[in-house]
């Protein structure tokens, strides 16, 4: 079992850029794929990002395909969302995620079996 705990979210103004870290517990965080979805004020959770276990296969939604980034430091057991030329409509809670399947359905969020609190970030226009 991983606890996930979530940090770096906030006020950002459209167009900066905003790091989010996901840091876990309990268990190698190289054992899991993790993804990043988010949710916005009264619209479903949406994927945003996936990362496997070894950092190589990375796949984003098309909304945020070329702002931002997914990485992985798995001797620091924490994953990352780096997020520029941020905009309003990025406004939302942040969840991070983690699979113990493969690297299939990852943009599916039945597929993730543990999943951190959630940060805030707010983009004002």
């Amino acid at each position: 079992q991983v606890q996930l705990v979530e940090s770096g979210g906030g006020l950002v103004q459209a167009g900066g850029s905003v790091r989010l870290s996901c840091a876990a517990s309990g268990r190698a965080l190289g054992s899991y794929v993790m993804g990043w979805f988010r949710q916005a004020p009264g619209k479903e959770r949406e994927f945003v990002a996936s990362i496997g276990r070894a950092g190589i296969s990375t796949r984003y939604s098309d909304s945020v395909k070329g702002r931002f980034t997914i990485s992985r430091d798995n001797a620091k057991n924490t994953v990352y969302l780096q997020m520029n030329s941020l905009k309003p409509e990025d406004t939302a809670v942040y969840y991070c995620a983690a699979s113990s399947r493969g690297y299939i359905d990852v943009g599916v969020e039945n597929v993730y079996n543990y999943w951190g609190q959630g940060t805030q970030v707010t983009v004002s226009s």
